[in-house]
């Protein structure tokens, strides 16, 4: 049954857009709609929690870092406020190849919370509204409006949903169960059942945050100091490097050890986790410490991470030990860890479950299939992550702004982001726990760097009209100079003279027995467009704010050229297959030799390409193969 109030009224003022919920998603989707010149309300249960970290205050990491860079190109927020607010940034995976570089910036918390609702509030066509959003108003599967607790209608022409963990949140620990949302934050207890009303499939999902503790009882001296880069980069395509350089904020490293599991073994049948307690399915790529003991037995130790809350708190966040044991447990298990025997706790450390939806019932563009206007974002589409609910959110904003224009929605296919096959995975494949974006997940991972994320998506954002004229100017400025650089440096021979041998020589490089091209020097692994600068003597000058770009787009160019042209090519096939359209009016019961479960299963879908069916559970290729002939033969 649908939440009921005593008195309704209207509220007289006319939306385009609305928006439930202002964690990572909504800030990204409202910001989006505003900015397409849409007006547009973000409610929230608090406005205080406006972009909240509940769990660690961190941005970025392995393929998160790539989703940031994706966003920013897109014309997003969360590059900007991260530059803005970090207090330690550092680039991981940097002794690997550049398609698994990441960066990674631990956040000042409530600066950065505090600064992107400043970015909100400053936007033209956007309002916040603190209020709890219980029913979904719709006419002939059509999205007219919501309502809110109070019993206010406002009437829109498109919804946004991006709930995050709230709906109807339960946060336990031990034999403590509150109905609250992350942090103590209030939950959102009525939309669920709107939304059931609707049609709409309902998941339960569980997630788990660590303990924060107080850094005057933790003993640094126990502990590896681990510092940030000393060189930092930017998330943001628009942050001068010049502008972010600072002392930065030190984190540890400490480790588990067997009295720490011979805790946590002890008291599992006090673990929610293990009792039943909890109903939710948890994240198998950020399991809680409980999880770890059991499912890896033999490892006598875990890492633990203790990292600052912010500059102007005590707090710090200890990750790889989050856990729902019960207060007495934590303690115990905590203080057996290096450098935490005495620690204080501020916060226990909590599951929280929440409902969240089967995202199969929406469209690539985030739209669900059966109601027209409503969007959807974020961890309520069955993902974990503030980065993975940031690209989710910008791209519902996006596609509820096109939908407003009267334009085809913005699909961004896997060959193109990791935001596409983020997406694609979330729409395409049956998921019964949280999805958490990671590299393997990629089949073109090296065309889907971090460092060229301006490259692969800022003529996107232009056109979709998030990116400013100034922008895209300076974007292609850029590309103009590694376009004539790279040509340039096929044509700079160096000859087997006494300079080059000396230089190769310090670099351990095999000395040359004629001359060479700097290209082929450049192939050389122990080798860089850098190190050969003394050998390039007529090497132009670039623009100071776009320098180091341009030297490292250079460079990866030239030396991953041959794996790049093979990828290109693959993608060439991949596109084939995502061109190949499947009619909505198709009849799968009509095509002979499909089988039951491929019917099944596409018909359950609907997908709208051959390439998104063949990457459908149940549906092999050879089904494939049948539905490629049934559409030739029949001319579709």
């Amino acid at each position: 049954m649908r939440y009921s109030v005593n008195s309704v009224w209207e509220n007289k003022d006319k939306y385009d857009v609305v928006v439930i919920g202002a964690g990572h998603a909504g800030c990204e989707a409202a910001l989006a709609a505003a900015r397409l010149g849409f007006r547009t309300i973000v409610f929230t249960v608090s406005v205080d929690s406006i972009a909240l970290m509940p769990c660690n205050p961190n941005i970025g990491g392995s393929s998160k870092g790539h989703l940031v860079r994706e966003v920013d190109a897109l014309g997003g927020e969360m590059g900007k406020v991260i530059d803005r607010t970090f207090i330690q940034s550092k680039m991981l995976n940097k002794s690997k190849g550049p398609a698994v570089h990441s960066l990674r910036a631990q956040a000042d918390k409530a600066l950065y919370s505090r600064t992107m609702r400043q970015v909100l509030e400053a936007q033209e066509n956007l309002e916040i509204k603190q209020a709890e959003v219980v029913d979904i108003l719709t006419e002939n599967h059509e999205v007219t409006g919501v309502m809110t607790f109070s019993g206010a209608v406002y009437h829109c022409k498109a919804v946004i949903l991006c709930t995050g963990t709230y709906l109807k949140a339960r946060c336990i620990y031990g034999e403590v169960s509150n109905n609250t949302g992350p942090n103590g934050l209030q939950a959102a207890n009525y939309l669920t059942d709107s939304l059931k009303e609707l049609g709409i499939k309902m998941y339960r999902f569980k997630t788990g945050t660590p303990a924060r503790i107080d850094k005057n009882s933790v003993d640094f001296t126990k502990m590896e100091e681990q510092f940030g880069d000393e060189r930092i980069v930017p998330f943001s395509f628009t942050t001068n490097p010049e502008d972010i350089q600072k002392d930065q904020a030190s984190c540890w490293l400490t480790y588990t050890n067997e009295k720490t599991h011979d805790i946590i073994r002890a008291n599992l049948d006090r673990s929610p986790l293990f009792s039943g307690m909890i109903e939710g399915t948890g994240p198998r790529y950020c399991p809680s410490i409980e999880d770890k003991v059991v499912k890896f037995s033999d490892k006598n130790r875990h890492q633990v991470f203790i990292e600052p809350e912010g500059l102007e708190t005590n707090e710090m966040y200890i990750g790889g030990m989050s856990s729902s044991l019960p207060e007495d447990v934590q303690y115990a298990m905590y203080r057996t860890v290096p450098g935490l025997e005495h620690v204080k706790i501020v916060r226990n450390a909590y599951a929280i479950e929440y409902d969240c939806i089967d995202a199969r019932q929406l469209k690539p563009t985030l739209e669900f299939k059966n109601i027209k206007g409503l969007f959807s974002g974020g961890q309520f589409n069955g993902s974990s992550g503030y980065e993975e609910a940031a690209a989710q959110g910008l791209i519902a904003g996006i596609n509820a702004a096109r939908m407003l224009q009267g334009k085809e929605g913005i699909i961004i296919d896997r060959s193109q982001a990791y935001i596409g096959v983020l997406i694609d995975d979330l729409v395409t494949k049956e998921s019964h726990e949280p999805y958490r974006m990671m590299t393997s997940r990629a089949e073109y991972r090296l065309l889907l760097r971090q460092d060229n994320a301006d490259q692969r998506l800022t003529e996107i954002g232009y056109e979709i009209g998030l990116i400013s004229q100034q922008r895209y100017e300076r974007f292609l400025k850029k590309e103009s100079y590694i376009e004539k650089e790279i040509k340039r440096l096929e044509h700079v021979n160096v000859g087997a003279n006494s300079v080059t041998k000396e230089l190769l020589e310090k670099y351990g490089s095999t000395p040359l027995n004629s001359g060479s091209t700097i290209v082929e020097l450049i192939r050389r692994p122990e080798l860089s467009y850098e190190i050969l600068k003394p050998l390039d003597k007529d090497r132009p000058e670039f623009p100071e704010d776009m320098e180091e770009e341009i030297k490292e787009q250079v460079d990866i160019n030239i030396k991953y050229d041959g794996y790049i042209k093979r990828q290109k090519k693959q993608v060439e096939q991949f596109k084939k297959l995502e061109s190949k359209k499947i009619p909505e009016n198709i009849d799968y019961d009509k095509i002979k030799s499909l089988r039951i479960e491929a019917v099944q299963k596409l018909k359950e879908l609907k997908p709208l390409s051959i390439g998104q069916a063949s990457r459908i559970s149940g549906v092999s290729p050879a089904d494939i193969s049948v539905l490629l002939v049934y559409l030739t033969s029949h001319q579709l």
